[in-house]
C-alpha cells in the first residue's frame, strides 16, 4: 500500500476512535489533519461530523486516496480519549512510524476500563454528593448513595446484554424513581425529590450536552445538532421513567405525592 494511503488509514482510524469515546468534533478534525501533514501529505480534505469522518488525499494525481468511516455514538470515555490524544502528540513529534503508531492504537483501544467496583462506588458518590449539593439532608444522601449504585449495577448488567441506550435510560431511571418511592411508602423520611434527583444524576447528558453547545457556536451546526438532539432524547427517557413510575404509584395509591 502506498505510504499516503497507509497515512490516510492511520489518520482516519486514530480520529475514530477519538470520535468513538467522546473527543469533541474540531479535535478529531484537527488530529487527522495534522496526522497527515506529520507524515508529509499536504493535499487533503478532512470532514468530521459527530457520527462520520471523510478524508480525501492527493484528489489530482493518479494515487489518490479517499476513505469514509461510520462511527456510531458511543460512551464518553475520557481515559481513552487522553491516550489517544498522547498518541498523537508523538506521531506529530514524528517520533513513531506508521507501523508503531498502528501497534499503538491497537493499544489504546483495548486499554481496561476501570474496574466495575470503583465505577459503583463513583456512580453511588457522585449521586449522594449531588443530592447533598441540591438541598438533600445526610440521610437524603445515603439513600441517593445506595440508587446510585443500584443503578450501576443495573446499567452494567444491561450493557453486557447490549440493550439500547434509550431503553437503558427510561429503565434506569425508572428503576431509581421505585426505590425512591419505595423508601417513602415505608416511612423512611427521605425527602423524595431530591434522593430522585441525585440517584438519576448519572443518566445527566451533561458532557453530550456541553459538547453539542460548543459545536454549535463553533460552526458546526450539523455536529451540534446531533449531539444536541442525543442529549434531548436522553433528558426525555428519564422523564419518562420518572413520570411514568411517579404517575402509576399515583394512580395506584389513589393520592398525591408531597
Amino acid at each position: 500500500m502506498p505510504k499516503s494511503k497507509s497515512a490516510l488509514s492511520l489518520a482516519i482510524s486514530v480520529g475514530e476512535a477519538l470520535l468513538k469515546n467522546g473527543g469533541e468534533v474540531y479535535r478529531v478534525q484537527e488530529t487527522v489533519s495534522r496526522i497527515l501533514e506529520s507524515y508529509g501529505i499536504e493535499d487533503y480534505h478532512v470532514f468530521v461530523i459527530t457520527n462520520g469522518i471523510f478524508a480525501t488525499v492527493y484528489e489530482q494525481r493518479e494515487d489518490a486516496g479517499s476513505m469514509v468511516r461510520y462511527v456510531p455514538i458511543g460512551e464518553v470515555n475520557l481515559k481513552r480519549v487522553a491516550e489517544i490524544n498522547q498518541l498523537s502528540r508523538e506521531i506529530c513529534e514524528r517520533r513513531l512510524n506508521i507501523q508503531e503508531a498502528l501497534g499503538k492504537l491497537e493499544q489504546c483501544r483495548n486499554s481496561p476500563n476501570e474496574r466495575k467496583l470503583a465505577l459503583v462506588f463513583a456512580c453511588g458518590v457522585g449521586s449522594a454528593g449531588f443530592c447533598y449539593l441540591l438541598g438533600g439532608r445526610p440521610f437524603d444522601s445515603l439513600v441517593s448513595f445506595f440508587l446510585g449504585v443500584l443503578l450501576e449495577l443495573f446499567l452494567l448488567a444491561a450493557s453486557r446484554r447490549k440493550a439500547s441506550r434509550l431503553l437503558m435510560n427510561i429503565l434506569g431511571s425508572a428503576l431509581v424513581t421505585a426505590g425512591s418511592l419505595s423508601l417513602y411508602v415505608a416511612g423512611a423520611g427521605a425527602l423524595l425529590d431530591k434522593t430522585i434527583i441525585g440517584g438519576i444524576i448519572p443518566l445527566v447528558p451533561g458532557v453530550a450536552l456541553i459538547t453539542a453547545i460548543r459545536d454549535l457556536f463553533s460552526g458546526d451546526y450539523l455536529s451540534g445538532s446531533i449531539r444536541l438532539i442525543d442529549a434531548l432524547l436522553t433528558g426525555m427517557c428519564i422523564a419518562i421513567g420518572v413520570g411514568g413510575v411517579m404517575k402509576l404509584f399515583q394512580t395506584l395509591g389513589g393520592g398525591v405525592l408531597l
